[in-house]
């Protein structure tokens, strides 16, 4: 296997001398250079493409990247000559998208910590969510590219697309840089391209759209791959901002404390991975299709003209939805999970107005859906890996 230089760049590698590594203004910048053996065999370091590629990856974000490099290993000749795969284990027995891919594809697949014994030119990662060792990187000639669907600094960590939605973001994009050791997402930027987010769009809607994005990047990247890390940047110490995983907990909404866009930007970034969930009458229930309402739909003096607890409920009979309270406003409902899956007019005949009926004397308020705390156990026990839509490493 080629050793990299310990120095952070283009890592090519110098002549042995006294049981230590020389390093020649060449290999320092990038312009070739070899690591004489015992037998006085020399390993040269290729200086353009074909390139040899591991690939780290696991879900649909890194999916994309692999197709890319396996079209262009088919394709362009002159641009990848060798790809194959690691990915993490998965309790389903197809295994994650990656995976399912690569034995498609017929490329060989690692299940890590096995990488393989192979030598290649450059690794690529996208979605892998395993810090990778500084033994690992360098032995790589070019190190480790990562494809992050963020704009770096902004949102490192292994939920960028999730986060973006979350926090409302109108502006995203794409980075390639270069992977350091002991930190995510820390490294060189090689490449960085921008995109608006479209509004109301889902995570998984944005991860289809940044997917394409970055396995265009990483192919005009791995072209000119010297010169890309010649002129890698550092990323600058402002903006920074770090997209953690989510918890089981941040499907639970907090009536008395988020608004109707918070929820609703809440319901976008993770409705499709989880239903965000809530209580009625001490019974779990979950939200399965959320909408934002208008003024114009909050016509009836009930709605508007008293204070109304968080979390009540009233059925919209006109637009056949249930309207919540939450802090500052109401958000629409259109259908819900309790015990089976139920429209807001199968809710609102099945539960909601039997409820009046029986509850005549009691006041409007106690017919509300509660904040559901889960406990710390049952928290740590269905912890959700929700970044991807986006484990991103």
């Amino acid at each position: 296997m080629i050793l990299g230089l310990w120095s952070w760049g283009p890592r090519l590698a110098g002549g042995a001398v006294g049981g230590r590594l020389r390093f020649s203004r060449a290999s320092r910048a990038g312009l070739g250079g070899s690591l004489g053996g015992e037998d006085g065999r020399a390993a040269r370091v290729r200086e353009k493409p074909p390139w040899r590629v591991l690939f780290f990856g696991t879900d649909h974000f890194a999916q994309e990247a692999l197709r890319a490099l396996h079209t262009a290993r088919e394709k362009e000749e002159e641009l990848i000559e060798k790809l194959e795969v690691v990915t993490v284990p998965s309790p389903s027995p197809k295994g994650l998208p990656v995976k399912q891919y690569a034995v498609q594809s017929q490329l060989p697949v690692y299940e890590w910590p096995d990488v393989g014994s192979g030598e290649y030119d450059v690794g690529v990662v996208a979605s892998f969510g395993r810090l990778l060792s500084e033994a690992l990187i360098l032995k790589f000639p070019y190190g480790i590219l990562n494809v992050h669907p963020s704009c770096l600094p902004r949102w490192r960590g292994p939920a960028p697309i999730i986060h973006t939605v979350l926090h409302g973001d109108t502006v995203t994009g794409v980075t390639i840089m270069q992977v350091r050791p002991k930190r995510f997402d820390i490294g060189p930027i090689l490449k960085q391209e921008t995109v608006p987010v479209p509004p109301k769009s889902t995570s998984k809607e944005l991860e289809v759209v940044l997917s394409k994005l970055g396995a265009n990047m990483l192919i005009s990247v791995l072209k000119n791959l010297p010169e890309s890390l010649k002129c890698g940047r550092q990323q600058p110490t402002e903006g920074v901002t770090y997209a953690p995983k989510i918890s089981a907990g941040t499907s639970c909404i907090k009536w008395e404390e988020q608004t109707p866009e918070q929820i609703f930007r809440l319901y976008l970034a993770i409705g499709h991975i989880v239903p965000l969930q809530t209580l009625w009458m001490e019974n779990t229930i979950k939200l399965l299709d959320l909408l934002e309402v208008t003024d114009s739909d909050l016509t009836d003096p009930k709605l508007t003209g008293k204070t109304v607890t968080p979390g009540s409920v009233v059925y919209h009979k006109q637009l056949q939805i249930l309207l919540v309270h939450c802090k500052d406003g109401w958000i629409g409902v259109r259908s819900v999970m309790l015990k089976k899956t139920l429209t807001a007019t199968d809710f609102y005949n099945g539960y909601l107005h039997p409820w009046y009926q029986k509850n005549s004397h009691n006041h409007p308020s106690q017919c509300r859906f509660q904040t559901l705390r889960l406990r710390t156990k049952e928290q740590q026990k269905s912890k959700l890996l929700l970044c991807n839509s986006a484990l991103h490493s």
